[in-house]
């Protein structure tokens, strides 16, 4: 069962590339205490991720801080090394969106937002949606009904709903 509004966040550990190579990153650890924006995209690299999804956080990031959004982290059931890529070809780290690698779905399945699309050659990504979430609570969740829409879950629509 997917999680909803008014549900704690997981536990769970997710990947970034660091100086060193992959380290481990608690999302307790970032949502603690602090209004986090969570993202997650079924691919990175993907056409409506790239060119729709992760670009509406990086326009809105300014706006979203001025509601008191503390970081704004993008997730992506690839690896550490693609997802980093990926954002450095986008501009996103270099806007300070934090991309999160989730290389075994675990957080996602932990969420109850896995999905599967054999034709496309998905397997076990994550569905497209976007959350607030405030000190660990989710208070805000958007999630698309298709993996190849970006409306609901854009940045723009999470700052109208702030």
């Amino acid at each position: 069962m997917a999680i909803s509004v008014g549900e704690k966040i997981p536990s769970c550990n997710l990947l970034k590339l660091g100086n060193d190579g992959p380290e481990s990153v608690s999302l307790d650890e970032i949502t603690t205490g602090r209004k986090v924006v969570i993202f997650a995209v079924p691919g990175a690299y993907t056409p409506t991720c790239t060119q729709a999804h992760l670009p509406s956080f990086v326009r809105t990031k300014d706006a979203l801080a001025a509601k008191g959004v503390q970081e704004i982290v993008c997730v992506a059931v690839n690896d550490p090394f693609v997802v980093h890529s990926w954002g450095e070809a986008t501009n996103a780290i270099e806007s300070g969106i934090t991309m999160l690698a989730d290389p075994d779905a675990s957080f996602t399945k932990a969420i109850g937002m896995e999905f599967s699309a054999p034709p496309a050659g998905l397997f076990d990504r994550s569905s497209r949606y976007s959350m607030l979430v405030d000190n660990q609570i989710v208070s805000i969740l958007n999630v698309e009904d298709s993996p190849g829409v970006c409306e609901t879950s854009a940045g723009e629509a999470l700052l109208s709903q702030m």
